[in-house]
């Protein structure tokens, strides 16, 4: 960053400056008065007051022309910190007006220039994805095909065989029934956590038997489709708050409601939960989409146990440019939180 004559050091050495100057014109009118009522106290206490008159300006002074500048500095190293906390919510239309010709101008004019940069990127990521939805309309077929291979391979490796697993146990605890009862017992228990276990698979399973896309339907009718169908089928509470929201290109919708599908479709696979809330809304600036359970949780540390479902949200929510966030603990539940910035020619055209 080049030094000019208007820097943040500069400054503050002419703030000083002036104070000397401005302190030194006072000094020398009270010496005019003095001199002009010739006064006949004592010189002791003439010069004692000179000395604390002296003192008590330069201090006020001082006081002031710092604060002053102070003040100023800071204000601006506020804008800063405002700019930088929008960015990072990705409100990409906020600018510092700071024309000031020093460093804190130059970084001022860097971070508006960077907002800029992101902005575009952002509009680029989200125009690959509506570009990705036209690929994916086009090869809607093959993606059919292939959806239906993988149903079919986790219903083998999952379900299938916990079926073929309580088969097996359910026939050994009835031969034990009469002979070992508590051996049967613990068996049958087994047996009944090994059925909610198949049947939260066959739940998540059936939600991705729905449609890849919307079927023609708006993000708002086609996740409350998708909540009413969860309300028969699963057996589990939900709640949901789903409001009219601006309209989106195909990509940024098809994007979002499958984020929602993945999301719901993680809650009734791992969670055990018995309660689910998902809200949909938007502000100005973004779309926002909140999933919470108040199922098992899990610890985010521990990478093994990360599910290869909220990846595949996160890599969904990054192509679009929104910001994705999960808060969870053991035994307190899992909260999805999705921010998309608007589109900006859907803002303009409001």
């Amino acid at each position: 960053m080049n030094e000019n004559t208007n820097g943040v050091r500069k400054i503050l050495y002419r703030s000083h400056l002036l104070n000397s100057v401005y302190t030194t014109v006072l000094i020398f009118f009270i010496f005019q008065i003095l001199y002009y009522f010739k006064p006949n106290a004592d010189p002791i206490v003439v010069s004692f007051m000179i000395t604390a008159a002296v003192f008590i300006l330069t201090l006020l002074l001082g006081f002031t022309f710092s604060y002053r500048k102070g003040q100023h500095v800071i204000n601006r190293l506020n804008e800063i910190s405002v700019a930088i906390a929008k960015l990072s919510f990705s409100n990409f239309d906020y600018r510092i007006q700071d024309s000031e010709q020093d460093e804190i101008g130059a970084i001022c004019s860097d971070l508006n220039g960077l907002t800029i940069k992101v902005k575009k990127q952002m509009q680029s990521l989200q125009k690959l994805a509506n570009e990705k939805a036209e690929y994916a309309e086009r090869a809607h077929t093959a993606a059919t095909i292939e959806e239906r291979q993988r149903l079919a391979r986790d219903l083998h490796d999952a379900v299938s065989q916990q079926l073929f697993a309580l088969n097996m146990m359910s026939s050994a605890a009835m031969k034990l029934f009469d002979t070992h009862p508590q051996r049967a017992k613990a068996q049958l228990e087994q047996v009944v956590e090994m059925a909610n276990k198949a049947q939260g698979e066959m739940r998540a399973l059936l939600l991705h038997l729905r449609p890849i896309d919307l079927s023609g339907e708006n993000l708002q009718k086609g996740i409350e489709g998708l909540v009413e169908e969860l309300k028969l089928k699963s057996g589990i509470h939900i709640e949901s708050e789903i409001h009219d929201i601006p309209d989106l290109s195909k990509g940024i919708e098809d994007h979002l409601f499958r984020l929602v599908q993945e999301g719901l479709a993680n809650a009734l696979r791992h969670s055990n939960a018995s309660r689910l809330t998902i809200v949909l809304n938007h502000t100005d600036q973004h779309i926002r989409i909140h999933i919470r359970d108040n199922g098992a949780g899990f610890d985010l540390k521990d990478k093994k146990k990360t599910s290869y479902g909220l990846k595949t949200m996160q890599e969904r929510c990054d192509e679009i440019g929104g910001k994705f966030s999960i808060t969870t603990a053991k035994g307190k539940g899992t909260a999805i939180d999705v921010r998309v910035p608007i589109e900006e020619r859907r803002v303009s055209s409001e």
